[in-house]
């Protein structure tokens, strides 16, 4: 595609439209990620993580036709999504978490789950580019701030309403939910909406269910342990 045509500029906009679309479900994974670390490092966390998950993308968006041809893709990416939003929804916020070993794991947590995250948006994304991979680093490029100033955005509500942390997990849940039901491997299993939308309901419900007795059960065992202690 010849740079600076009609084509190339519409198809760029294409691109940041997606990336815009779904830069929501990144602030969120992001965000939770790193909202246990101290602030001077929070920012780092979002920073490498994004670099990282962006990498990630381009690289996979190389390989959409390979991946394409992967039978279970989206059902795995799915699953382990699923797995990332219960851990992310019970993990312990221990003040005493050594600021290097946490800044590691958050990193590496941001780009995992972005990385199951944007399997639809590479598809999208590789569709709408006509195998321009320049068209698509560009588009990557310019959401990135966008979706690291989303990220520092939703870190500040969190801290003022612990909700959003429960209502980010169920966000993920239900993306991952929607990856599992568009996994070709099963769709035929989904082919009723009525089926559809109770799984994504069921998925969503049963991992945020799952997650607050796990937390009541870590927060009782900390009270039988300092009631001990008195």
């Amino acid at each position: 595609m010849d740079l600076f045509t009609v084509e190339f500029f519409t198809a760029l906009l294409a691109i940041i439209m997606i990336d815009l679309v779904l830069a929501g479900d990144n602030a969120v994974v992001i965000a939770l990620a790193a909202r246990n670390l101290p602030k001077e490092h929070q920012k780092k966390a979002i920073v490498w993580g994004t670099v990282g998950a962006i990498a990630i993308r381009a690289t996979a968006t190389l390989l959409v036709v390979w991946l394409l041809k992967i039978p279970g893709l989206l059902l795995i990416g799915g699953i382990v999504l699923l797995w990332i939003a219960y851990k992310l929804l019970t993990e312990d916020e221990d003040p005493d978490i050594k600021a290097g070993n946490s800044l590691a794991a958050a990193i590496k947590t941001i780009v995992i789950a972005d990385a199951m995250m944007g399997l639809d948006n590479v598809l999208a994304v590789a569709g709408a580019a006509h195998g321009d991979f320049l068209l698509v680093v560009i588009g990557l490029l310019i959401s990135v701030p966008i979706i690291v100033w989303g990220s520092q955005l939703v870190l500040k509500l969190m801290d003022k309403y612990p909700i959003i942390v429960t209502i980010g997990g169920g966000v993920l849940a239900w993306t991952a939910s929607k990856m599992i039901v568009g996994e070709p491997f099963v769709h035929t299993y989904f082919t009723n909406d009525f089926v559809k939308y109770g799984f994504e309901i069921l998925v969503v419900a049963l991992i945020l269910t799952l997650a607050h007795f796990k937390k009541r059960s870590i927060e009782n065992h900390t009270h039988q342990e300092a009631s001990g202690q008195a």
